[in-house]
């Protein structure tokens, strides 16, 4: 593992830092470019990129610090540090979404349609982040089982999934919903092969019981997109 990438005097650049600013760096000009496809303004999308990407940052941390609370009570100037890692992508997904919505809505720009245009380049930036945790160390996977790297070609699968279907003429929040459905379906698969996931309920882990309940949700959802 290399969660240090190089020194330059007193600053420290982490592996998993770089691959976070990366991967929105990557997925902000992405989805700028898609928006100026699709003729959307392309500055609301790329504060769109950064209210969900600050956003889901805070979330995915604070679902975390929950999971791990004993141990961040018994050091507190850790939540802060997140050099180390230690995100949680359905926080991420609660706060970001939210956020990103009270946006959209005070831009007056349809949620679905913004959503459809930034889902794949979430899923991206989302592929470009596990290597991070790779290098980092963390969500890693059984004996033998690099997770992390499984975990990260899926999520470009999923990209390449998405921008096809991006390209073709589709309902408004087809695309977010099924970038739910397979994200979901690829989280609840991956955690068989983590080697930090804990059993909490009929031999599935807490992200696996949320991926059900995820993959639910959006299926209703598609199936009720005409």
């Amino acid at each position: 593992m290399y969660p240090i990438i190089c020194k330059i005097g007193p600053f420290t650049i982490y592996s998993y830092g770089l691959m976070l600013v990366l991967a929105f760096l990557a997925a902000s000009h992405l989805a700028g470019a898609q928006a100026k496809k699709e003729s959307i303004d392309k500055e609301i999308i790329l504060n769109l990129a950064f209210v969900a990407f600050i956003s889901g940052i805070i979330g995915a941390r604070v679902l975390y610090v929950l999971q791990n609370i004993g141990h961040y009570l018994a050091n507190p100037l850790e939540i802060i540090m997140l050099q180390y890692g230690g995100l949680s992508w359905f926080g991420g997904l609660i706060s970001g979404s939210l956020c990103a919505a009270g946006y959209l809505k005070k831009k007056k720009l349809s949620v679905y349609k913004a959503m459809d245009l930034v889902a794949p380049f979430a899923a991206l930036a989302q592929s470009i982040g596990r290597l991070g945790c790779f290098l980092n160390g963390c969500c890693y996977g059984k004996d033998a089982i690099p997770a992390q790297l499984y975990s990260s070609l899926i999520l470009v699968l999923i990209f390449i999934i998405l921008r096809i279907l991006q390209e073709r003429p589709h309902k408004e929040g087809r695309i977010f919903f099924t970038y739910l459905l397979l994200y979901s379906l690829k989280r609840f698969f991956i955690e068989f092969f983590r080697g930090d996931a804990q059993i909490i309920f009929a031999g599935l882990t807490l992200f696996q019981l949320m991926s059900i309940a995820i993959f639910i949700f959006a299926a209703i959802k598609c199936r009720n997109i005409r």
